[in-house]
Formats: structure tokens, C-alpha cells, sequence
């Protein structure tokens, strides 16, 4: 009985410290989708058309993009918890920078810093939580950092919701001595204040410590985190036995002979690319345009963004409750083929769209399907490549190259996403039935793709993955 007290003693305090890393997430979240509730606000306020708006909305992922690749090398200089206090930081500053920029340029200079570390957080908690979690809970607790970012991306929708509606509907409204729309992207100093003190208060991951040649200090973490009743002495020979001959990774370290780079590098970048060619971010970056542009007013199209975020959170337990019971590779599968099939139904659903008396509209049943079928490649997505590729990436790559590995991964991440987000507008002003068959042919490939070249890490330790 004593055992079993002791053992949960530590289990709920792992869970307490890779909860607190994933507040790097929820920010994450938060960060990258509060833009949206600002977007009319700024263009009003500033006075500026489509190309700059467009300008300063994807602009934030070329820097989250740096963020990552840079957040990886900053975490094997400087340590796990000294990157996510920096990040934090960073997030604080940015957010106070675009609550109160003089033009729409300088909001731009703060929303690369603010994307910046994102990158950083993209990169730091899946590192982290895969370094100080016991090999047969690393799923589920690799799952909160997704289950943190879908909860950010939630609750900014929610608090630009509350501050618009104190606002009276309008953005531009002064709330004080500043307008609604700043108020939404100043909020993001709270949790990023928070997200700094737990990365003042959690403990460094062992196996940097054993890395800066601490081990007294890593014996007592694994203690933490893994229990007394595990041989210390021998998890700590472990650890120095794979990190002995290595040093701190670089890009050189990367270097292999497929095309550049080692196989298993170029595994975590296409699995990274494919999480966003697949489309996702339309829905959280343009669902409210998406909607009104197939006949849907602003009202309905809020209230349905909303309903797709509250669906992205129920997947996103979902992929907890079975990413270490059935693995990895299986729920991937799983998901890629339901978001082909969703996403061929909704393209085409809007292949209906008409052009009625000025105004676009999707007859029925064409409206209601591409409505069911766009939360039903919601579901899938966060049942399984949401949270998949987050755990992979943290666990995936062998201990001398993770942290630079993920960096680069994290960041052809952000590049992809980058390109989703640009392309869109236009795409869909093309033609938004084949842009969405383009997505679900990507799906198609991410299946064939991890049928192919991806291997199960489910109940494996780290030092085992070579």
C-alpha cells in the first residue's frame, strides 16, 4: 500500500511538471490564433488593405519558424527551463508590443517576436515532457502539450469573444484608453507571466543535467520523476553511456547521407510538413472568411470556429486516452484516412457553391455536409496527428542530435503552415473545391507515408532510439 502511495506520489508529480512545461504550449495556442479577433480592428484602425493585413497575420510564422530551429540549440546551451524562461519572457514583451503598436509595421516587428517563441515553446515542451516522463506514461503526458495548445487556441476565441462583446460588437471600440482589438493581443501577457513562473519552479531535465555534467543533481530528479524504487545509479549509467562520446548538437551533427541529412531527420521533417498540408490551420486561421464565403454570416461563422475548437479538445483526449494503448503509428493511419475522406466531402460540398444576387450560398444538403464534414476532419485531426507528431518529435530521434533535430523538424513545421496560411486566400478565391481536394490528397500521401517509413516508439525508452 505504501508503494503504491509512493508511486502515485510521483506520478502526480511528473504530471504537475509536464503540465506546467505545456503552459509553453497553451501560449502556443493562444498566441497564434488571437490574431484573428484583431484582424478588422487593425485594418481599420490602420487604414490598410489585404496585403498588409495578410502581412501581418502570417508574418508571426516565419519568426515561430527561427523560433524553432533556434529554440533547440538555445535548450542544449542553456538548458530546458533557462529556454522556457526566455520564451516566456519573450511572449510578456511581444504581447505588450502589440497591444501598443504606432503602425501596422511595428505591430508586424512584434508579431514575429511573439512567433518567435512560439517556435521556441513548439520546440522546448515536447523536449522537455519526453525527457522527464517514464517510458510507459510518455504518450499520454507528450499529449499535453497538444491538449494545451488546442485549450490556448480555445480560449483566445473565448476572451476575444468577452472583450468584443464588452466592446458592443465593436473592435474598434475604446475600452479605457485603448481599443477592444489591443486589449485581445495584450491579454497574452497573463499566461505568459504564469509560463514563467512555472519554468522558475520545475525542475531542469536530467538528462541535460547529466549532459553539463551534474549527475548528483540528475540522480535526484530521476528520483523525482521516476520513483526510489528504480535503480538510480543504473538510469544514470544509462544515460551517460549514450551521451559519453557526444557533445551539444549542431546542424553538422544533422548531416547524413540521404539528400543531406540523416534518414530519421528527414522522417520528423515530412511528418512535421504533412501535420499542416493537410489544411488544418485554414480552419483556425480563416473559419470565420471560410464560412462567409460560402454564404454563412459573421454571427454563424463565429459561433461555428468556436464549436470547431471545443471539437478539437474532445479528439485531443481522445489521442491521450489511446496514443500509448494502440501506438503511434496506428492512430496516424487512422487519422489520415479519415481526413481524406472528410476533406474529399467537403470539397465537394463547396463545389455547390453559387453566386446568388451578389451573394455566395451552399444549397442544401451540400451546406449542412461540408459543414459536418469540416468538424469531422477537425475530430480526426486531433484524434491523431495533432498530438501524434508532437509526441514523435520528442521522441523519436536518438539523444545526440534530439534537440537540434526537433528544432529543425518544429521549424519546417512553421514554414509549411506558413505556406497553408499565404496560399489560402487566394486558393479559395480560385477555386476553394479543388484547394480542399489538394488537402485531402495530401492526407492520402501522410498515410502512405507512415505506412511506409515510420516506426512504432510506444513503450521504448529514449536511450533505445538509434
Amino acid at each position: 500500500m505504501a508503494t503504491q502511495r509512493t508511486h502515485q506520489e510521483h506520478l502526480s508529480h511528473v504530471v504537475f511538471i509536464t503540465a506546467a512545461a505545456a503552459v509553453g504550449g497553451f501560449l502556443f495556442g493562444y498566441d497564434s490564433s488571437v490574431i484573428n479577433g484583431a484582424v478588422v480592428g487593425i485594418q481599420n484602425h490602420f487604414r490598410v488593405g489585404a496585403f498588409e493585413i495578410g502581412f501581418v497575420v502570417a508574418i508571426a510564422l516565419l519568426g515561430s519558424a527561427v523560433g524553432a530551429w533556434m529554440g533547440g540549440r538555445l535548450a542544449d546551451r542553456l538548458g530546458r527551463t533557462r529556454s522556457m524562461q526566455v520564451a516566456a519572457v519573450l511572449f510578456a514583451i511581444s504581447s505588450i508590443g502589440q497591444m501598443l503598436p504606432f503602425t501596422v509595421w511595428d505591430l508586424g516587428f512584434w508579431r514575429i517576436a511573439a512567433g518567435f517563441a512560439i517556435g521556441m515553446a513548439s520546440v522546448l515542451g515536447p523536449a522537455y515532457i519526453a525527457e522527464v516522463a517514464p517510458a510507459a506514461y510518455r504518450g499520454r503526458l507528450g499529449s499535453f502539450q497538444q491538449l494545451a495548445i488546442v485549450l490556448g487556441i480555445a480560449v483566445s476565441q473565448l476572451v476575444n469573444y468577452v472583450i468584443a462583446s464588452i466592446a458592443g460588437g465593436n473592435v474598434n471600440y475604446h475600452l479605457g484608453p485603448l481599443q477592444a482589438w489591443q486589449w485581445m493581443l495584450g491579454a497574452c501577457v497573463v499566461p505568459a507571466l504564469l509560463y514563467l513562473l512555472f519554468a522558475l519552479t520545475i525542475p531542469e531535465s536530467p538528462r541535460y543535467l547529466i549532459m553539463s555534467g551534474r549527475s548528483r543533481k540528475a540522480r535526484e530528479v530521476l528520483a523525482e520523476v521516476e520513483g526510489d524504487d528504480v535503480d538510480l545509479d543504473a538510469r544514470v549509467a544509462e544515460i551517460q553511456h549514450v551521451l559519453r562520446t557526444e557533445k551539444v548538437p549542431g546542424l553538422k551533427d544533422l548531416r547524413g547521407p540521404t539528400l543531406g541529412l540523416l534518414s530519421i531527420v528527414w522522417i520528423g521533417i515530412i511528418l512535421s510538413a504533412f501535420q499542416q498540408l493537410v489544411g488544418i490551420n485554414v480552419i483556425f486561421y480563416y473559419s470565420s472568411v471560410l464560412w462567409q464565403s460560402v454564404g454563412i454570416n459573421q454571427s454563424d461563422s463565429l459561433l461555428i470556429s468556436f464549436s470547431s475548437s471545443i471539437i478539437n479538445i474532445i479528439g485531443t483526449f481522445i489521442a491521450i486516452s489511446l496514443v500509448d494503448k494502440i501506438g503511434r503509428r496506428p492512430l496516424l493511419m487512422i487519422g489520415s484516412a479519415g481526413m481524406a475522406i472528410s476533406l474529399a466531402t467537403a470539397a465537394w460540398a463547396f463545389s455547390a457553391a453559387r453566386l446568388v444576387e451578389g451573394e455566395v450560398s451552399l444549397p442544401n444538403p451540400q451546406g449542412a455536409i461540408a459543414l459536418v464534414a469540416a468538424n469531422v476532419f477537425v475530430l480526426f485531426f486531433a484524434l491523431s496527428w495533432g498530438v501524434v507528431v508532437w509526441v514523435l518529435l520528442g521522441e523519436m530521434f536518438p539523444n545526440r542530435i534530439r534537440a537540434a533535430a526537433l528544432g529543425v523538424a518544429a521549424g519546417a513545421q512553421w514554414i509549411a503552415n506558413w505556406l497553408i496560411t499565404v496560399s489560402f486566400p487566394a486558393l479559395s478565391e480560385w477555386n476553394l473545391s479543388l484547394t480542399y481536394a489538394a488537402y485531402a490528397l495530401f492526407a492520402v500521401l501522410s498515410f502512405l507515408f507512415v505506412a511506409k517509413w515510420v516506426k512504432e516508439t510506444k513503450g521504448r525508452k529514449l536511450e533505445e532510439m538509434g
